[in-house]
């Protein structure tokens, strides 16, 4: 009798904790892991019509309650209304327990955008920004593949369906 009372007690213990484990929220934070590290950048494509290497870091900052991602051009050609010196940060954010990332740009040419932040899978990020009715939409897509990270800034007219790319890039981990 007092192993089956032991039994049952172990079972009912571990039915409880497994119980907990499912209904335990996910850490949004894991999902975007795959990004950290510094990253190899090198345009090949888009609108811009730019040519430009060098890279970007993806780093948990502030007991990894942010991720930080700042850039650093090395090299950089293109058409005069492009920004050869361009720099940027992108802060990825939790506001509170339970809600959802979200994250915010800033660059040198003054321009702040406001993304909502998914992972659709394991090797993929999207950050898009809310429709506007009057400006473009934007979106920022990292996706990893065979230890090459690959990116899009894309853009879309208010009443457009299609994304376009203004840049594309890719590179390995440094």
């Amino acid at each position: 009798m007092k192993r089956f009372i032991a039994a049952a007690f172990l079972l009912g213990l571990t039915l409880a904790q497994y119980n907990q484990a499912l209904s335990a929220p996910a850490d949004p934070w894991k999902a975007l892991g795959f990004l950290e590290g510094t990253w190899n950048a090198h345009t090949q494509g888009g609108a811009a019509k730019a040519q430009s290497s060098g890279t970007y870091t993806f780093k948990p900052e502030l007991k990894h309650h942010v991720l930080v991602r700042s850039s650093a051009s090395a090299a950089c050609r293109g058409p005069k209304s492009f920004d050869c010196e361009h720099s940027d940060v992108l802060y990825v954010y939790q506001e509170g327990e339970d809600q959802p990332l979200r994250a915010i740009y800033f660059d040198n040419e003054g321009h702040v955008i406001h993304y909502d932040v998914s992972t659709p899978d394991s090797t993929t990020a999207i950050f898009i920004s809310e429709p506007s009715q009057s400006g473009q939409q934007y979106r920022l897509v990292y996706e990893l593949k065979d230890a090459l990270m690959s990116g899009k800034f894309q853009m879309r007219m208010p009443g457009q369906a299609e994304w376009k790319s203004y840049l594309e890039w890719s590179g390995a981990k440094k």
